[in-house]
């Protein structure tokens, strides 16, 4: 810590209780000072040859009979410590001025006025080169000089506003390279370093060591000033959080809230700045901000393939909440996501990357078998919502259903949250496989032509029954399952006579050859039968 001393004379000032202070002098003091509820007995000629104010408190407040003067001063920053300060260098005697008592002294000294126009180096003077050639300089005294101008305001912004140079001297060494950082520091995190040993997030612990209110400005200056990109102001939002918020602490809930409302209005704007399960562990702890969830909802929804199942395990809050976890939070931040990703494609005009849609799939059914199991209350009308919704179709078309493998076919097919377009493709695909042979024509153009087709037509069959699908009912559904189902299978036993494949395993079906080849008879559509007879 840097410190500068003033003054060459032995301290003499001496106390009598703790509200009474003197100088020991062979000469009887002349004035009294009050500073709130301490005294100061004092001598007028070295106080009058260094404070324009105290030269005309005295002069006012001088009784004409006597020489014996008092005068308060209850508003002095600083209050008596300050004071001491001023009236020890106004005798000459040693001042030690660091960090920790240079900003009180400085106030103290505007106050009192106590400028260079009363006396050259007077203490003004002396203070301003102190702060600019020692204390801006270092970080450790910038930060503790700006945790003492907090009980020091207004003075502290008003006087050559301090404050804000303190800010930009932190916010200045913030944004230096790491490779430059030549200065001590405290920093615990055991992360990647440049060649040098620093990290480029080296600031974040010191930091957070300040109150809200200061942290707040400090970080704004940061990304007022730039240099520090928005990943790192990330790092240092969520060390301040895991220092500062208390998720279950009840004992202060007004401080918590402002920590809490604070630390969202600081969050980067890139989608990269902040994990998921940082801004997830700030939507646990807003139970009862209204905004601030919903600003984190849209966030998380942003980056809702980065959570985890245990994300999404949010308690509800006590007051009226008929389950142990908040399962509409959950259905927000999904609906979240998809309109994120429906926005996204508006402004790219054109289809965006679905891996993400596939990993928030998959997280979805993972957070239902596990929510399923352990919320007691957890209502039926609560997982089909979640389970049904209309924006699963999309994320279910994008699995491709030809390279499926034999048991994800068979766990798809049992899986009756699937859409019906996706298990009658998978069915039909499967088929196709189990019937291909390798004899088939090397050049493949009349298998590939006829495969094609089918697809084709498989498409269009299984669109048009999904479209039955969402106008009947939950019979009705079966009922048209079962149909396209005839309709595929129909298809697939008429390409195999064109092949000239007669023969079908009892592994397949049930029923004998010729009554199969009887209901493909009966069964298949005009331009099947103009097909078959061409070929």
């Amino acid at each position: 810590m840097k410190f500068m001393k003033l003054g060459t004379k032995p301290d003499s000032f001496q106390s009598d209780e703790d509200c009474i202070r003197y100088v020991a002098s062979d000469l009887a003091t002349d004035v009294v000072v009050n500073v709130e509820d301490v005294k100061f007995y004092l001598h007028k000629f070295p106080l009058l040859s260094k404070s324009a104010r105290l030269q005309k408190l005295i002069a006012a407040t001088v009784d004409e009979q006597s020489d014996a003067a008092e005068i308060n001063i209850p508003d002095i920053p600083g209050g008596p410590p300050a004071f001491e300060i001023c009236a020890k260098f106004c005798y000459g005697m040693t001042v030690t001025l660091n960090a920790y008592n240079v900003v009180a002294a400085r106030c103290a000294a505007e106050y009192l006025e106590m400028y260079e126009s009363i006396e050259s180096g007077n203490l003004v003077y002396k203070i301003e080169f102190f702060l600019n050639s020692s204390v801006f300089r270092s970080w450790k005294d910038s930060i503790i000089v700006l945790q003492t101008t907090r009980t020091l305001r207004p003075w502290s912004e008003d006087v050559k506003k301090i404050d804000v140079r303190c800010l930009e001297s932190i916010a200045s060494k913030a944004a230096v390279e790491p490779a430059r950082v030549d200065w001590s520091y405290t920093y615990n995190r055991r992360k990647v370093s440049n060649d040098n040993g620093v990290a480029r997030d080296w600031w974040v612990e010191d930091l957070a060591e300040l109150s809200i209110d200061l942290y707040k400005r400090v970080v704004s200056t940061i990304r007022r000033k730039g240099g520090v990109s928005p990943e790192v102001i990330g790092e240092a939002l969520e060390v301040y959080a895991a220092k500062r918020l208390q998720i279950d602490d009840d004992d202060d809930v007004d401080e918590q809230r402002c920590l809490l409302e604070t630390l969202v209005s600081l969050l980067p704007c890139e989608k990269q700045s902040v994990s998921c399960g940082f801004l997830v562990k700030l939507l646990k702890s807003s139970v009862s901000l209204e905004d601030v969830r919903r600003k984190l909802s849209r966030r998380i929804g942003e980056k809702l393939e980065e959570a985890s199942v245990d994300d999404l395990l949010i308690r509800a809050s006590s007051e009226g909440c008929e389950t142990v976890y908040d399962i509409d939070i959950v259905e927000t931040l999904i609906d979240e996501f998809i309109i994120t990703q429906t926005h996204k494609r508006d402004e790219l005009d054109c289809s965006v990357s679905d891996s993400s849609k596939t990993i928030v799939a998959k997280l979805i059914d993972g957070y239902l078998a596990e929510i399923s199991r352990i919320e007691p209350n957890f209502s039926t009308s609560k997982f089909i919502a979640i389970a049904e919704k209309s924006e699963k179709k999309s994320i279910c078309r994008l699995m491709d259903c030809r390279k499926l493998s034999p048991e994800a076919c068979a766990h798809a097919v049992k899986n009756e949250r699937l859409p019906l377009r996706v298990v009658v493709q998978i069915l039909f695909f499967e088929q196709v496989r189990a019937t291909a042979k390798p004899s088939l024509p090397a050049s493949g153009s009349h298998g590939s032509s006829r495969t094609t087709t089918e697809e084709e037509e498989c498409d269009s069959v299984t669109a048009t029954e999904e479209t039955t699908r969402d106008k009947t009912s939950s019979s009705e559904k079966t009922k048209a399952k079962g149909v396209v189902m005839s309709r595929i299978f129909s298809k697939l036993w008429a390409g195999k006579d064109r092949d000239g494949v007669g023969d079908v395993s009892s592994s397949d079906t049930s029923e004998s050859p010729g009554s199969a080849t009887t209901t493909v008879d009966d069964k298949s559509t005009p331009s099947t039968r103009r097909r078959r007879s061409s070929s």
